[in-house]
């Protein structure tokens, strides 16, 4: 073989005009075609004049190429006045396809699912998220699902012909998005240790991000790229970014919201019956969320209380009268008066103040107004009367409001699940629906939430949000309960009024 230069190629002296002659002497003006030496992947740079014209992995794509530069079909390949071979000659093709479609397949694959592993992520949050900063979370998941494909793209090309020299570098940011991604599920997960679904796709994630890394790195993906430095620090910041909208959406901002209601519960003035021996006594019922977030209202009741008791001249002390009504039926266990002894109470109205699931947001306030009935030789001392709610914030869940709308009443015995024998529970409404977190990430690695409302007249009042599913027999994890009401912003709020008896028969004109 010749020497290969920049110029034309130096032939040899023909030796005898053949039929190809011409042809021969044209090839042997021609600018040398050089074929460089393998690289890692066992592809060949095919050059003329220092400027590329084509790639080759075994002979017939070499032909290909020469083809296109106007060389003949059956061309010699070991024709040293066309061809100058750099790095091995014609035999040498050290291409393993096999291995460089494997390698390919499993980084497309990797990169495929943790693409749509980031869009399911981030779609519900960017879309329906409550706070701006949660959008913002759920947009940089789907902007990183954006990235992972692209950087599928390019991994054909960095593990093809490599036409665009920033493909390495694009499938590196890839590789590094998805590992970021996986390990924060992992660790998310850890904090809980329930299995998932989800579970199957992000942890073998994990460990097929940590091999494209590894790959990655060994190739030096990033060679070609101007400045890496730079691109390296804004994956950085981005990540960064990521991180501190993260905390602030999970922790800093549902932790600072106020929440704060105004609650209303007071008497009217009584009127009598003329007809029959009763006094209608008035009442209104007021609420108003007056925080600063959004509320799922699960649960509510009203209820009006009369009280009894014996009195004395108060000989005893207070301490001695408090000791001798702890315990027995009907009294309260805060209460002591010096005067008073052997509370009793009794259930005069109780109902519904609210829909069951309904929203109050910011500023929103409901109204009602009840009328309940008292003889007017009633036995009682006092009238209460309490308004109690059960709450969740919105910024922490979304509630399946249709489902927790259809109450299941216990004494349906077609229902085994909500079914209780009367005679024990009574007559209860159930309301149960799942709740999902309004961090998606939490509901990726997490078992699925259900939000349970317990109502009955009279005071029966439960509440409580925890991963199993409402049933009778089967007793739950109070201590789960508790955490997850707390991370869902569930709590309560209370109020409650007192009127004498007797002032309502005097504004009766009884």
């Amino acid at each position: 073989m010749g020497e290969c230069r920049n110029g034309t190629a130096i032939g040899g002296v023909q030796r005898a005009r053949s039929p190809h002659w011409f042809e021969s002497v044209v090839m042997s003006i021609r600018p040398w075609v050089v074929v460089e030496p393998p690289d890692d992947r066992g592809l060949r740079r095919v050059s003329v004049g220092g400027e590329t014209v084509g790639s080759a992995w075994s002979p017939a794509d070499l032909r290909k190429v020469l083809r296109r530069l106007g060389y003949p079909r059956d061309m010699d390949l070991n024709d040293s006045t066309a061809l100058c071979w750099r790095g091995g000659g014609s035999e040498v093709w050290p291409d393993r396809r096999w291995r460089r479609l494997l390698t390919v397949s499993v980084m497309l694959a990797g990169l495929l699912t943790s693409m749509t592993f980031s869009a399911v992520i981030g779609w519900p949050d960017a879309s329906g998220a409550l706070t701006f900063a949660q959008r913002i979370t759920g947009v940089l998941f789907v902007l990183s699902g954006i990235v992972l494909g692209l950087s599928a793209i390019a991994a054909l090309d960095y593990w093809g012909r490599r036409q665009f020299k920033f493909s390495g570098a694009i499938v590196l940011i890839g590789v590094i998005i998805a590992l970021a991604t996986d390990g924060i599920l992992f660790l998310l997960w850890l904090e809980e240790r329930e299995f998932t679904l989800h579970l199957l796709v992000y942890v073998p994630a994990l460990c097929w991000s940590v091999w494209a890394l590894v790959v990655l790195v060994r190739q030096k993906s990033w060679e070609g790229v101007p400045q890496p430095k730079k691109i390296a620090a804004g994956v950085v910041a981005t990540a960064l970014l990521t991180a501190v909208s993260l905390a602030y959406s999970t922790m800093y901002q549902p932790a600072s919201a106020p929440m704060h209601f105004a609650l209303e519960a007071e008497f009217g003035k009584a009127r009598a019956d003329d007809e029959l021996p009763f006094v209608h006594v008035p009442m209104k019922l007021h609420m108003k969320n007056t925080g600063g977030i959004p509320v799922y209202i699960i649960n509510d009741i009203y209820t009006v209380r009369g009280r009894a008791a014996l009195y004395s001249r108060g000989e005893g002390d207070v301490m001695g009268e408090w000791r001798r009504s702890v315990g027995k039926q009907g009294t309260r266990e805060g209460e002591a008066e010096r005067y008073v002894d052997k509370l009793r109470y009794f259930t005069v109205s109780s109902g519904r103040f609210y829909e069951s699931g309904k929203s109050l947001d910011v500023g929103q306030e409901h109204s009602v107004e009840r009328v309940f009935q008292l003889p007017k030789n009633v036995g009682y001392d006092t009238v209460t009367v309490e308004l109690e709610i059960a709450y969740m914030r919105k910024d922490r869940g979304k509630l399946d409001v249709e489902a927790f709308r259809s109450a299941h009443p216990s004494w349906n015995e077609r229902n085994e699940r909500y079914y209780c024998d009367p005679a024990t529970c009574g007559g209860q409404l159930i309301y149960e629906a799942r709740v999902r977190h309004n961090n998606n990430l939490i509901n990726v690695t997490r078992k699925p939430r259900y939000v349970t409302a317990v109502w009955s007249p009279g005071g029966r009042f439960i509440s409580s949000i925890s991963s199993f599913p409402f049933n009778y027999s089967a007793l739950g994890d109070y201590g789960e309960e508790r955490r997850e009401m707390e991370r869902y912003g569930a709590a309560r709020a209370r109020v409650g009024s007192e009127v004498s008896v007797a002032e309502l028969l005097e504004s009766a004109g009884v």
